[in-house]
């Protein structure tokens, strides 16, 4: 039988960037969103606040942009302040490549297992699938959803009782699946 796990986040994460007034490199997304438009072109901001000092700053996302070429849901998103949009743009490589920024996921996110029924199983068969691009390693989903310590779950890697296509040891944030024998 499979068993179905979700890495979820419970929050937005934390954007990695040096403070210019502070020597903080954490600021935390505040939900609102700076538009300015000058004629027919339109620049948007993502305002973060620093996590030491409480400095503003702006995340760029739209950029001397046509107006016209902007859809009008977006901009309506914008002007909203939409929650479920910044989390949507916290997350969007071209974002985090433009504004060279870095998400640190810490305590922002959980494993939402189904329950402990599988524990107690010879063979277990899991799916680990992501509602976010959350960077984990899967040998610590592996531990905490099977209740052991990440050095046995490394033993038992080597000794081929747990099986995966993936690196349990680098980071991804893509679903994967696994196979543990006891």
């Amino acid at each position: 039988m499979l068993n179905n796990w979700v890495v979820a986040p419970t929050c937005l994460p934390l954007v990695r960037r040096r403070c210019h007034a502070c020597a903080s490199d954490r600021f935390r997304a505040s939900g609102r969103f700076r538009v300015n438009a000058n004629h027919k072109v339109i620049d948007a901001w993502l305002l973060v606040l620093c996590t030491g000092c409480g400095d503003t700053a702006k995340l760029t996302l739209l950029e001397r942009v046509n107006v016209r070429s902007v859809r009008p849901e977006l901009l309506d998103l914008l002007h909203a302040n939409d929650p479920a949009l910044t989390a949507e743009l916290l997350q969007d490589p071209g974002v985090q490549r433009r504004n060279r920024i870095a998400l640190d996921w810490a305590g922002a996110w959980r494993l939402d297992t189904g329950g402990s029924d599988h524990l107690d199983r010879e063979v277990i068969d899991v799916s680990v699938r992501f509602a976010a691009r959350i960077p984990v390693r899967p040998e610590r989903l592996v531990a905490e959803g099977c209740g052991l310590s990440r050095a046995e779950v490394a033993r038992l890697a080597e000794e081929g009782k747990l099986i995966s296509a993936v690196r349990l040891g680098s980071r991804i944030s893509g679903d994967f699946t696994f196979t543990l024998k006891r």
